[in-house]
């Protein structure tokens, strides 16, 4: 089996497994409690946090809130800032955000808000021109994503902050960057981030587990209610095994310091091979560009439908994505293609593959010589 959808969910390092196991077996108390086993349970999520904070570029004061997961991080960011508004701000969004954002942003307007769709240019890019112009002295929160989950385009998340404060120096900037997270650099402070999600289960951690790293100063009125968990933001019994487990991810991701290069030569080493075919194309920025993530790339093959590529390749025990793992059961010609200027059959054609620090050079090889083959099969059997 090669596994190519890395984007929707990653193996965990056994590491990761280790350390969950180890807590679930005998560090189960409930870091709530007061005695000393609950306090050291608690001191280890606290050194996970502060691995989260280094990582992401935030100062030492700002926190970090554990949740469930990225949806829920981005739910809280959005609808937490919101409800300390007047419904006379106006938020901007990209128009290519995932569900947990582009969802969340539909309840916002639903709340009396108006919600301004920012636009992106041919290369998956925000259009910062048209942005600026959608941008006023109330615009008071500003969504963006690092990396598109469907085409690798890195954002330009800190122009976009720029351009928003100053037209309102108390603007929120909230990234999603369940796709970026330690694969791409992110610095809050340098490029003015105030909320920042991620998810444990892309970053070969647990599912279920996730966290918002919230600028100090950040009001946001809390999501769950209950026993006051997270400095009240966030109620619920904490799930420590999987909050340790995604400190191991972390760990385990930061030792490996040439993570962001090892992804990015396999990504090109597959390009290459896919590239010289004619009717290949890739979406997004070239995987030689820096404005390309090194873990997604985005392939339309001419004639050939998504669907049908991804269950042949699947047939060859190779797999892959048409897309969102969280929108794929829906059958939808993707937006975000379609808001790159691609056709219906184009954007129809696309497969996205997403790689992991398990995948290994021959797994690209052996996947190139299928994907061509199916590609030369399939496109005989092209619908007039």
């Amino acid at each position: 089996m090669i596994y190519l959808d890395n984007s929707a969910t990653t193996r965990p390092f056994d590491s990761v497994i280790d350390s969950m196991s180890l807590c679930m077996r005998e560090n189960y108390y409930n870091a709530s409690a007061a005695y000393k086993p609950a306090l050291d349970v608690e001191r280890a999520m606290n050194a996970c946090r502060q691995a989260i904070i280094t990582q992401a570029g935030a100062k030492r004061e700002d926190e970090v809130i554990f949740t469930a997961g990225g949806t829920e991080s981005d739910n809280l960011a959005i609808l937490g800032a919101a409800a300390t508004m007047r419904t006379s701000a106006n938020f901007l969004v990209s128009s290519i955000e995932h569900p947990a954002v582009a969802e969340t942003m539909a309840r916002v307007e639903r709340m009396g808000f108006e919600v301004r769709l920012m636009p992106i240019n041919a290369r998956g890019m925000i259009d910062l021109d048209a942005c600026e112009k959608l941008m006023d002295e109330y615009t008071a929160f500003v969504s963006c994503m690092q990396v598109s989950n469907e085409t690798g385009a890195i954002q330009p998340v800190a122009q976009l902050s720029a351009m928003a404060r100053a037209k309102n120096k108390n603007v929120l900037v909230h990234v999603d960057g369940v796709q970026g997270f330690m694969r791409v650099p992110m610095n809050m402070s340098r490029m003015g981030v105030d909320l920042y999600a991620v998810s444990g289960h892309k970053i070969h951690g647990p599912k279920g587990v996730g966290a918002l790293v919230v600028r100090k100063g950040v009001r946001l009125v809390p999501q769950m209610i209950g026993g006051g968990q997270e400095r009240n933001l966030r109620s619920g019994t904490y799930n420590t095994p999987a909050i340790l487990g995604l400190h191991k991810a972390v760990e385990e991701m930061a030792a490996r310091q040439d993570r962001a290069q090892q992804l990015l030569a396999l990504k090109q080493r597959l390009w290459a091979k896919l590239s010289v075919l004619d009717g290949v194309r890739v979406n997004g920025p070239a995987p030689d560009e820096a404005d390309s993530a090194p873990h997604i790339l985005s392939v339309s093959f001419d004639g050939v439908r998504g669907e049908v590529m991804r269950n042949a390749l699947e047939g060859e025990w190779i797999l892959v994505s048409t897309g969102s793992a969280c929108s794929s059961h829906k059958q939808k010609v993707s937006a975000s293609l379609r808001a790159m200027g691609l056709t219906d059959t184009q954007a129809d054609g696309t497969i996205r593959i997403s790689l992991g620090l398990m995948n290994t050079e021959e797994e690209m090889d052996a996947a190139a010589e299928k994907m061509e083959k199916l590609f030369m099969l399939l496109r005989q059997y092209r619908r007039r």
